[in-house]
């Protein structure tokens, strides 16, 4: 009903040029290089029904969207310089799938890239929009569940604070990203409570 086909990334990739693990791809996957993974990619996205829309989902992001600390995928543990360190794999992939102009791609999401950067230097970019409108999505927020330090919630629970945990949800209409936001919900035994929203993109 909703007509949306999902493809999956390079599994346990780890992000970078390497291509890591090597023996358990080939042996599971027969996978060598980064180019049979792209390839891989893409014929599993040619399998999708000429009315359906794709999204890509993977374990980290692709290369091409920015090289500082901050961006979507870029080094923070580095003190000498920063780097993209997305799968080139991936980005490959997503050329291809978009040359062959069969299937329109409205979101890529992934993970792995935490927002909070290391060594305290701040917040990642976890939303970036290409030129042709694909969205690509970090939603890698952790920790993703917080225990409740509020006074009042811990008193009122014999189960002590409860918890505090992030989604991150993507609203799509017609093929496109409409709007993506970050929601923190307080859980104390069966009550739920929405405590932070924030909007990440919100389309025109």
């Amino acid at each position: 009903m909703i007509k949306v086909s999902v493809v999956g990334g390079r599994p346990f990739s780890c992000g970078g040029k390497a291509l890591f693990p090597k023996k358990l791809l080939t042996a599971r996957y027969g996978i060598k290089d980064m180019d049979g993974s792209a390839r891989r990619i893409l014929k599993a996205a040619n399998g999708t029904p000429e009315d359906h829309f794709l999204i890509l989902l993977a374990h980290n992001g692709p290369t091409g969207l920015g090289s500082a600390a901050n961006d979507i995928c870029g080094k923070d543990w580095e003190f000498k310089g920063n780097g993209d360190h997305g799968d080139p794999d991936l980005a490959q992939a997503i050329s291809m799938i978009k040359e062959n102009n069969q299937v329109f791609i409205p979101l890529v999401v992934f993970g792995h890239m935490h927002k909070e950067l290391a060594y305290g230097k701040g917040l990642r970019k976890m939303v970036v929009v290409g030129t042709d409108n694909t969205i690509y999505l970090n939603g890698a927020v952790v920790p993703r569940v917080k225990g409740n330090s509020d006074a009042e919630i811990a008193l009122n629970s014999p189960e002590g604070g409860g918890t505090t945990r992030v989604f991150t949800l993507v609203e799509i209409s017609e093929g496109r990203v409409v709007k993506i936001k970050e929601s923190w919900v307080s859980v104390v035994k069966d009550r739920t409570t929405l405590e932070e929203e924030h909007i990440l993109f919100e389309g025109s």
